[in-house]
C-alpha cells in the first residue's frame, strides 16, 4: 500500500508540531488550506491529536511524530 494524499497530508500536519516540547501544540485556523483543515480533523477522529483544530500530540500522536521524523530524515537528500 502506497502513502495516498490524504496520508501525506496527515504526516505534514504530525511534523509542524514542535519536536522539542511535548508542552508545545499548533493552532490549525478556519482559513488554513481545506486539505490542513481535513487532515486535523482525520487526526483527532483517529486520536493522535487531542483537538480537532490542533492542540497537542496525543501519546500515540507523539510516538507517530518520533516516526515521522526519521522517514524524513532518511528520505531526505543531502
Amino acid at each position: 500500500m502506497l502513502f495516498n494524499k490524504k496520508m501525506v497530508d496527515e504526516l505534514n500536519l504530525i511534523l509542524t508540531f514542535p519536536d522539542n516540547s511535548m508542552m508545545q501544540g499548533i493552532k490549525v485556523h478556519a482559513d488554513a488550506e481545506p486539505c490542513v483543515i481535513e487532515a486535523a480533523q482525520r487526526l483527532f477522529a483517529k486520536g493522535i491529536i487531542d483537538k480537532a483544530d490542533g492542540g497537542y500530540l496525543t501519546d500515540l500522536g507523539l510516538d507517530l511524530a518520533e516516526h515521522a521524523q526519521v522517514l524524513k530524515l532518511a528520505l531526505s537528500e543531502k
